[in-house]
């Protein structure tokens, strides 16, 4: 494993997206609530770029509005006005109050702001208000994702009796991935609460009518139930040995915590389906089973395309370290991966993934878009992994883009991409494996008509 630490210089073009879109994503994916970001209206609109392109669904993202004045003399009356407004004009369940670089740096109080409004309003006109700290010079989007996860399940959890539900806090997935995710605990026989759940606030059908605030969520009620859980599984490398919702839980209400790595490939999928059997006392169904028997099948079938091609992967944590597992699992060697992120914990991750296949591959955090570029240079790769940001890198280097994770911006279907279990690894492969035809394919100078 060689690991590459470089001096700083100005991000160009970041491999991350600011803290509070992680935060609004939690939010979106609770029952009735809706997003406040203390800050510019900038961040706001931002965000909801971000959202409405990856998601193609409209969204209301609501803020303090900050002025050259607010910015000097702090946010409080804009703060207060605004909560005000939102109450009044969407009625939510729960608003969700993230901060933003200018808010933070400001030094607002935020906490005895929230305080003081609750004193000033009526008890019944007043929501459910969580609030989370989500500086973005202070961590990336799935910093302000886990952080408002653990705000949501401190602030609302309580002490329950013993419940037959496992609770589950997936990470940064697709819709899809939360609607499998579901399917999954529910053939085990397992009540399940998930959070977030956007599977339908961002992937909805039609309307009849707007909606203010899309239904779909995890419920007020469910949050509060996760305190008596049979179980918690959290998904992702980076949260391992960090403080989070899950071992907040363990902590104050000695809720079992289950750390996994996302269930991508073969050997991670089977890992995640062996401790549900544990925690349901239930086999695994037939279908599973069989579409892990298809999965191995398709992989003799592929393996002639694949073996030794190599490939760049980049983006989240969490989801880079488990495609670079599946991809190692399936004989491609993940020359370079890389993040955004400073946690410290990906070159670990990295090291003990690429050891388990005998490989050596390059770990980079923190870097940017034109780092990654010019790492590229010389690696003679045959395709890439990750978001839409990085398609400039594979058009200049004329090598295929496979689209995972978050952000998508330049495709439709991005929410219904399945990235977990055997079947989304099974399209996953399925779709590495025609982009190489297809490039090969196409650059023969006999056009073969099959391969």
């Amino acid at each position: 494993m060689k690991t590459e630490k470089k001096p700083y210089i100005a991000t160009r073009n970041p491999c991350k997206l600011c803290a509070p879109l992680g935060a609004s994503l939690v939010f979106q994916g609770i029952s009735g609530a809706l997003t406040f970001l203390h800050g510019s209206q900038g961040c706001s609109t931002y965000i909801r770029r971000y959202f409405i392109n990856h998601f193609r669904e409209p969204l209301d993202i609501a803020a303090s509005n900050f002025s050259e004045e607010t910015a000097i003399f702090g946010g409080r009356d804009n703060l207060l006005t605004g909560l005000k407004n939102v109450c009044k004009q969407y009625g939510p369940k729960l608003i969700g109050v993230a901060t933003t670089c200018l808010s933070e740096t400001i030094g607002d109080d935020v906490p005895a702001i929230l305080r003081e409004f609750h004193l000033k309003q009526p008890s019944d006109f007043v929501p459910k208000i969580v609030y989370v700290s989500t500086p973005s010079y202070a961590g990336t989007h799935i910093d302000g994702f886990h952080a408002a996860v653990g705000a949501v399940v401190s602030t609302l959890a309580s002490k329950r009796d013993r419940l037959r539900q496992i609770g589950i806090f997936p990470g940064l997935v697709s819709p899809a991935d939360i609607r499998y995710l579901k399917e999954v605990m529910s053939d085990f026989g397992l009540d399940s609460v998930i959070l977030p759940d956007y599977s339908e606030t961002l992937d909805g059908g039609m309307w009849t009518e707007y909606q203010k605030i899309q239904r779909g969520g995890t419920s007020l009620r469910e949050i509060a139930s996760l305190g008596g859980s049979l179980g918690i599984i959290e998904f992702g490398h980076s949260l391992k040995e960090k403080e989070t919702a899950g071992t907040f839980l363990k902590e104050r209400f000695s809720v079992e915590r289950f750390s996994l790595e996302l269930p991508v490939g073969i050997r991670l999928t089977d890992l995640f389906f062996e401790l549900l059997e544990k925690l349901s006392g239930r086999k695994t169904q037939d279908k599973y089973r069989l579409r892990r028997s298809r999965l191995v099948d398709s992989y003799v079938d592929g393996h002639k395309y694949m073996f030794e091609k190599k490939a760049v992967v980049y983006g989240d944590e969490d989801m880079v370290a488990s495609i670079a597992s599946f991809l190692l699992e399936i004989g491609v060697i993940p020359v370079l991966c890389a993040t955004g992120a400073h946690s410290g914990t990906f070159e670990p991750v990295l090291n003990e993934i690429a050891s388990r296949y005998g490989r050596e591959i390059t770990v980079c955090e923190g870097l940017d878009f034109e780092e990654i570029s010019e790492k590229c240079k010389g690696l003679n790769i045959d395709f890439m992994v990750g978001g839409s940001k990085g398609y400039y890198i594979a058009r200049k280097m004329s090598v295929p883009l496979v689209r995972i994770g978050f952000p998508i911006h330049d495709r439709i279907g991005a929410q219904r991409i399945l990235h977990l279990g055997y079947e989304g690894t099974q399209q996953l492969f399925d779709r590495i494996v025609n982009a190489i035809i297809e490039k090969e394919q196409g650059a023969s100078p006999v056009g073969y008509s099959y391969m």
